[in-house]
C-alpha cells in the first residue's frame, strides 16, 4: 500500500498527491511514469511523475479527473492509501546541455513537461517554457514553471489569462522572431504535440514529444500501448514514452486513443451515478 501524504486541488479537476513511494523516488528520473491501481478491483493506469524526493520518499502525481478512475482517485484524502504503484517505468528524458530548449506544456501536460524543464535548466541551458489552457481557471503550476525557465509564457484559448491563443501560436512567434532554438520539448494532448511537430518540421528544429498512448501493464508484454514511429512499430512503455515527434505518426495515435471512448463514458457515468447514491 502507498500512502498518500499530501493533497492539493491545483485547478478545477487537477489534483496533486504526494505519495510515500522511497524506492520508486529513489530510481525515478525526468520523463519516467509508473501505473497505478487504486483498489483490488482498479484498472491499472499510467501516470508521469512530476516530482521524486529520494530523501523523502516520496513521489509527486498530478492527475485530471477524465474518466473513472482519475475520479475515483479525486475522492482520495491525504491519509488514504493506493494499493499498487509500480515504477518507474519508461526510458527516462535524455537530459544534456544543448543551448536554447523551448519546454511546452498543454494543460496537465505542464505537470510532465515540469521536471525536464527543471533539469534542462540545470544542465546550464536557455529554458523558454510555454504552458497553455483552456481558460485561467485551468491553469497549474505557473510559478513552478517560472522557477525554471529563462522566459515563461502562459496562453489560454479563451484569452482569459496570458496570451490569447494556443501554445503553437506562441512558438511560431518566437520562430518568426528569429529566436535561435535548438531542442523543443512539448507534452500535452496529441493534437498539441501534432501541431508542434509539425511547425518545427520545415524548420529543421529537434522536437522530442511525450506520448500518452493508452497502456495496459506499461512492460512491453501486452501491446495496447504500440505506437508507429519512423514507420515501425513501437512500445510507448520501454521505447519511449519520448519520441522524435517528427517521426510520429500522430493520425494513428489519435485514432487508438479514441478506441474505448465510449466505454470510458459508461464507466464514468455508471461510477458518478454509485457515487451520486452513496
Amino acid at each position: 500500500m502507498f500512502k498518500i501524504l499530501e493533497r492539493e486541488t491545483l485547478a478545477e479537476h487537477i489534483n496533486k498527491f504526494v505519495v510515500e513511494a522511497p524506492l520508486i523516488a529513489k530510481k525515478a528520473l525526468p520523463g519516467q511514469f509508473v501505473i497505478l491501481r487504486l483498489h483490488e478491483k482498479g484498472e491499472r493506469i499510467p501516470i508521469t511523475i512530476c516530482e521524486a524526493d529520494p530523501e523523502k520518499g516520496t513521489i509527486t502525481l498530478v492527475v485530471q479527473e477524465v474518466g473513472k478512475t482519475t475520479y475515483e482517485l479525486g475522492t482520495y484524502q491525504a491519509g488514504d492509501e493506493i494499493a499498487d504503484i509500480i515504477g518507474p517505468l519508461g526510458k527516462p528524458a535524455e537530459i544534456e546541455k544543448v543551448g536554447t530548449v523551448v519546454a511546452i506544456g498543454g494543460g496537465v501536460g505542464t505537470a510532465i513537461v515540469y521536471p525536464e524543464a527543471k533539469a534542462f535548466k540545470e544542465k546550464g541551458n536557455y529554458v523558454i517554457s510555454i504552458i497553455g489552457f483552456r481558460s485561467k481557471r485551468f491553469v497549474i503550476l505557473e510559478e513552478e514553471m517560472r522557477k525554471v525557465s529563462d522566459e515563461l509564457y502562459v496562453t489560454t484559448d479563451d484569452g482569459s489569462y496570458g496570451m490569447k491563443g494556443f501554445v503553437s501560436d506562441k512558438l511560431k512567434e518566437l520562430i518568426e522572431e528569429g529566436r535561435k532554438i535548438d531542442l523543443v520539448i512539448a507534452i500535452g494532448p496529441a493534437i498539441m504535440m501534432k501541431v508542434v511537430s509539425d511547425l518545427t518540421r520545415p524548420y529543421g528544429i529537434k522536437t522530442i514529444v511525450s506520448l500518452n498512448s493508452i497502456m495496459v501493464d506499461g512492460t512491453g508484454m501486452c501491446g495496447a500501448c504500440r505506437v508507429e514511429v519512423g514507420g515501425k512499430t513501437r512500445f510507448a512503455c520501454v521505447d519511449g514514452p519520448e519520441f522524435d515527434g517528427h517521426q510520429v505518426d500522430f493520425d494513428l495515435l489519435i485514432k487508438r486513443l479514441a478506441m474505448y471512448k465510449e466505454e470510458e463514458r459508461i464507466a464514468l457515468e455508471r461510477y458518478l451515478k454509485e457515487r451520486g447514491k452513496a
